[in-house]
């Protein structure tokens, strides 16, 4: 099995940032959405250039998460915070998705919560063949849509697991996890990567030892 990919998401502060440079992490997760974990486009453009000094050969990608954006929100962002992939956390249509990689020549991550004991088979895929560079399942939250630090029923994943290799494309689960956690996650269904922001803090704070326990569980 491939090792999977690990994302930390929702980074504001530039020490803590800094102090990851050294951890095998693959995405760094922006917040634009509404959130406790906002940044601005001039906060991003502050943390992304931190990215180059990582201390390994290939630079984690910067992911911007955005909840329904237009494409003149996007423009704004973009033109200040060079991000490599936008995530996608709304309805947006396959025809939004593709426009954004068109016009901004980024990836383009969707997000689908999960709703318990809700398993649509996959079948709400079919119009994004060719659309996505990744496929991310959250749990889902009536105020939010996803963040909501819980798990859904893993057992849910296997149809879109089915898709995405179909396309040739990376599953991504988020919801809930942290170091405890994840490793039963990998070992009994084997996404492509996971996606960690509250599991990683204390008091609502990034916690380094958090983060690197969470990394060392995903890479070991």
């Amino acid at each position: 099995m491939a090792e999977a990919s690990v994302k930390i998401c929702g980074l504001q502060d530039v020490e803590v940032l800094k102090s990851m440079i050294n951890l095998p992490i693959d995405h760094i997760g922006f917040v634009f959405a509404n959130s406790k974990r906002q940044v601005t486009a001039d906060q991003a453009a502050a943390l992304i250039p931190i990215l180059e000094d990582w201390d390994r050969p290939v630079k984690p990608e910067s992911v911007g998460v955005f909840v329904n954006p237009t494409i003149e929100e996007l423009s704004h962002i973009l033109q200040k915070a060079s991000l490599d992939i936008v995530q996608l956390h709304g309805q947006e249509s396959p025809e939004f998705c593709r426009e954004v990689k068109k016009r901004f020549g980024v990836k383009v991550f969707k997000v689908l919560s999960v709703k318990q004991g809700n398993n649509r088979e996959g079948s709400d895929l079919v119009d994004y063949r060719g659309a996505l560079d990744g496929l991310l399942l959250d749990t889902y939250d009536p105020i939010y849509g996803g963040g909501s630090g819980q798990t859904f029923d893993w057992k849910q994943i296997e149809p879109y697991q089915k898709w995405t290799k179909q396309e040739g494309i990376p599953l991504i689960i988020a919801g809930g996890l942290h170091p405890d956690n994840v490793g039963d996650l990998l070992e009994n269904f084997q996404p492509d990567g996971v996606d960690v922001s509250s599991g990683v803090e204390t008091d609502g704070l990034k916690d380094i030892a958090k983060i690197r326990a969470f990394v060392e569980r995903v890479k070991r």
